[in-house]
């Protein structure tokens, strides 16, 4: 796997943590608490996976700027800003809900899940889509 390869990684590895989060939730609803452990183990690995991944990409290969003009650029930054804001949030509650569940401490989880759980999703779609608002078609100059 080459450096170029990456943008495309972090971008399946997003989807995959959607996905993921997405069934550990309906898991979770279904009583079905084992099956919820799993996916979301599985989708803090992923994230993780990611962060790695995104972290070696951008060491190497910098920052790829946004090609595209007009009113499409400011759909871009109002993508991307709460993206990465969001992005560097959300480690702390992620870390937290891990050590809660870990602990047996369940509701303390649930309290923080509930806000924790759309937020994350939205961090994970919105890097899919700013992936191929950067390297799709259509959006470039």
């Amino acid at each position: 796997m080459e450096i170029s390869d990456l943008p495309v990684l972090n971008a399946t590895l997003n989807l995959v943590s959607t996905c993921l989060l997405v069934t550990g939730y309906v898991f979770i609803r279904r009583k079905n608490k084992q099956a919820h452990r799993n996916c979301m183990l599985a989708a803090v690995a992923t994230s993780a996976a990611f962060l790695t991944s995104y972290l070696i990409y951008h060491a190497h290969a910098g920052s790829k700027p946004f090609e595209g003009t007009g009113p499409i650029r400011m759909v871009y930054f109002a993508i991307l800003i709460p993206h990465v804001i969001l992005a560097a949030a959300m480690v702390p509650p992620i870390l937290y809900l891990l050590f809660q569940a870990w602990r047996g401490r369940f509701e303390k989880h649930r309290r923080v899940a509930r806000w924790t759980l759309p937020v994350w999703v939205f961090v994970s779609v919105t890097g899919v889509v700013i992936y191929l608002m950067l390297y799709g078609p259509g959006f470039g100059a």
